[in-house]
């Protein structure tokens, strides 16, 4: 009966990883910008809709992608859009 070989050892995948992460800082961050904010509901919306008109939504997929109301009454969420638009 043959035998299954083991996995190739990982150790330099790993390193050549490392390095080009430390030579290309930033790169491999994900193709989205996310930013958190906390702000009372009509900020909120005010904020959301900045983003909406600079970033419009066809082009750079801008969505609330996640939101929650806080025990004080504020709203806390996450915009994201791509990067650009190319």
């Amino acid at each position: 009966m043959a035998k299954i070989p083991a996995p190739p050892p990982l150790d330099g995948l790993k390193r050549r990883i490392a390095r080009h992460r430390q030579d290309n800082p930033g790169a491999g961050t994900g193709q989205f910008v996310r930013q958190t904010y906390c702000l009372s509901r009509p900020d909120a919306r005010a904020k959301a809709r900045e983003w909406f008109d600079a970033f419009p939504k066809a082009a750079y997929w801008t969505e609330v992608e996640s939101w929650r109301q806080t025990d004080d009454g504020q709203i806390e969420f996450t915009m994201r859009r791509l990067h650009s638009a190319d």
